[in-house]
């Protein structure tokens, strides 16, 4: 297993967050963000084991990294057997890969005037699919883990720093929305940055 994927990932999403940010061209972050996800999550070889252990129920959401300006973060997603999240939104882009197993995202659409949520487009994702999630266009979601009898793993790429903001859950029957910050299972970051094998062998 070698964090160099996920190394090089964070490199070219600073790069575009950098140009894009002066822009504010989501679009564009979105459009080229995508690409590099999709070939990141076609490799099975790059996610360090701790951020992949599977929980005994629910799900885990590992920080993996932040950028220090909170521009966006890279996040793997652990799923229990068929667990599954509240209805929630975001406040912000995103991407999500899926890298190893298959979730569905059942997208809600919520009445500007009622608040009422309908059930919209349901999108299920195998290893190496991309899906894209802006507040603009919609971001309501709920998701599951598609397979039953085994884990899934899911990467996902905001923009900002998702686990410190104020977004929501919604009751399906009502579309009450209810405030809340998920903060991020791990409590420290996987060590990306040591290079010293890399360096002793010359390479």
């Amino acid at each position: 297993m070698s964090v160099d994927r996920l190394r090089r990932f964070i490199g070219d999403m600073t790069s575009l967050v950098g140009g894009a940010w002066q822009d504010r061209d989501e679009a564009a972050t979105i459009e080229v963000g995508a690409k590099l996800l999709g070939e990141l999550v076609r490799h099975d070889d790059w996610l360090p084991e701790a951020m992949a252990k599977c929980p005994p129920h629910g799900y885990a959401q590992n920080l993996l990294w932040c950028d220090p300006f909170e521009r966006f973060c890279v996040v793997s997603f652990v799923w229990a057997p068929s667990a599954c999240t509240p209805v929630h939104d975001h406040q912000m882009w995103g991407l999500v890969g899926m890298l190893r197993g298959s979730e569905t995202s059942q997208r809600f659409v919520r009445d500007p005037v009622t608040g009422a949520l309908a059930m919209g487009e349901l999108a299920t994702l195998a290893p190496g699919d991309v899906e894209a999630l802006l507040p603009a266009l919609g971001d309501i979601h709920q998701v599951t883990n598609a397979l039953s009898d085994c884990g899934s793993i899911s990467i996902h790429v905001y923009g900002g720093n998702i686990g410190a903001v104020r977004r929501h859950t919604f009751d399906e029957a009502s579309g009450e929305p209810k405030l809340f910050v998920s903060g991020y299972t791990n409590q420290a970051l996987p060590n990306l940055w040591d290079r010293s094998a890399e360096a002793r062998a010359g390479s």
